[in-house]
């Protein structure tokens, strides 16, 4: 469940992205916020993740009430990982693996960046991110943030320039 819930998770900041560059264009569609998933997907920029999401079985989840805060790599995030990576955790044998990666990447409430503090959160696999600030920047593990509060109607989405892995 916790697993189910991450996944969710990611779905849903992905979904927020993409929601809020959808909604500047369409000004008839801005009295429906858009989920985590549906932002990610209509963004553009998260195609991997959106594809690593439905590979998991994580699109009901990130689709749920929530809220959730999504920590969402951008498809050049994705392609900083070594070659043959995303190949690999998106066949059917690797779910669980990919699962925990995706789901890592998902914390449980919507936090907004003016409300993040350094430290440990725990995320929705069970293990901690460490948040920590430098040169102005913020970090999630080693990915820094690049863009913040991307809202969507079941969370936030924050950005981040890599993939984080538990």
């Amino acid at each position: 469940m916790i697993i189910r819930t991450i996944k969710n998770l990611v779905l849903i900041l992905a979904s927020v992205s993409f929601a809020a560059i959808a909604q500047a264009g369409h000004h008839g569609d801005a009295h429906k916020q858009k989920d985590i998933v549906e932002v990610a997907s209509s963004a553009g920029v998260f195609n991997t993740l959106v594809a690593a999401v439905t590979a998991a079985d994580l699109v009901a989840t990130l689709q749920g009430e929530g809220p959730f805060t999504v920590f969402a790599p951008t498809d050049e995030a994705f392609a900083k990982l070594p070659e043959g990576t995303v190949e690999t955790l998106l066949k059917p044998e690797n779910k669980e693996k990919l699962i925990a990666i995706l789901t890592y990447h998902v914390v449980p409430g919507a936090i907004f960046a003016a409300d993040v503090k350094a430290g440990k959160v725990v995320t929705v696999n069970g293990s901690s991110l460490t948040v920590s600030v430098k040169d102005g920047s913020v970090f999630i593990d080693d990915a820094q943030v690049t863009k913040t509060d991307v809202k969507a109607s079941n969370g936030v989405v924050h950005i981040i320039d890599s993939v984080v892995t538990p």
